[in-house]
């Protein structure tokens, strides 16, 4: 619920930009199930970002031109995530096909 959650959180926050959600990594400390199903940890801090570049289209003017990706993830703590420092599947985004050019 948790997950699902924060996706829709981003996808109504930023309803003209596609959203995409980093599947987060998952625990499961206890091996047996509860009433719900086994119990699950997720890290502790849920996080929305907004991100541009530039144009993805190699025919679109890189002047007048953008692209744009909200992202959904969870980590471990609180900060901005940068460089080797960030988790490897935030890193591995691949934004040609998921981000979308907009006109400014």
């Amino acid at each position: 619920m948790k997950v699902s959650g924060l996706q829709r959180e981003a996808e109504r926050a930023f309803s003209c930009t596609p959203v995409y959600l980093v599947p987060p990594s998952r625990e499961y400390p206890d091996q047996a199930a509860g009433t719900f199903g086994p119990v699950e940890v997720l890290p502790s801090v849920a996080c929305i970002g907004v991100f541009n570049s530039t144009a993805i289209a190699p025919e679109l003017d890189p002047v007048l031109h953008r692209s744009v990706l909200a992202v959904a993830w969870f980590q471990p703590v609180p900060g901005v995530p940068s460089g080797k420092d960030a988790d490897h599947a935030l890193r591995s985004i691949h934004w040609e096909e998921l981000a979308q050019d907009y006109e400014l």
